[in-house]
């Protein structure tokens, strides 16, 4: 799944990022952010958390409401509003939700190393370019230091990751050919 309808208001684009800890993900998604953010396009993250790690800040209304047992609990302010559910869905689930309920060009993922979507397989060394393994299917690039093409396949785009411009413009490469 690359693209999906959002329900008229145009296509959203879907593109993952896949790779082990401290590879970059995180760093490369939010300067890719603040790329797109700075050009106007309204863009989602999703991201996994496979260990349970994120909390909400200990002692806030809305983290007592769940502690008292709320099923869902949303936060409105002026500039933006958090929803905190108790459950848990699925990132297709999520990625319907996002692409029905705003109007976002692009979602970005990180993690989820299974699900469906088109992944970049990120690796700063050898032994995390192993991610590429671990992957249902091959990624739909690479993105590493210029010094580690060699581990890339040869089949498959290969993205400086120092380069957020030339990452961004792949990525608006596929959009553009999303909306044919």
């Amino acid at each position: 799944m690359n693209s999906l309808n959002d329900g008229g208001a145009g296509v959203t684009t879907v593109i993952g990022f896949a790779g082990f800890s401290n590879s970059g993900k995180t760093t490369l998604i939010a300067a890719l952010v603040n790329h797109f953010a700075q050009r106007g396009l309204r863009t989602a993250v999703i991201k996994h958390d496979a260990h349970g790690h994120y909390k909400e800040a200990a002692g806030t209304d809305s983290a007592l409401y769940r502690e008292a047992g709320a099923s869902a609990t949303a936060v409105l302010s002026p500039e933006s509003s958090v929803l905190y559910y108790r459950g848990s869905g699925t990132l297709e689930q999520m990625i319907g939700l996002f692409a029905a309920g705003r109007s976002f060009e692009l979602i970005l993922i990180e993690g989820f190393k299974s699900g469906t979507h088109d992944k970049i397989a990120l690796f700063r060394n050898e032994e995390q370019a192993d991610i590429m393994k671990l992957l249902p299917e091959a990624p739909a690039a690479c993105a590493a230091p210029s010094d580690m093409r060699k581990l890339a396949p040869a089949a498959i785009p290969f993205l400086d990751l120092n380069d957020i411009g030339a990452v961004a413009a792949w990525i608006e490469e596929r959009m553009n050919n999303n909306c044919v």
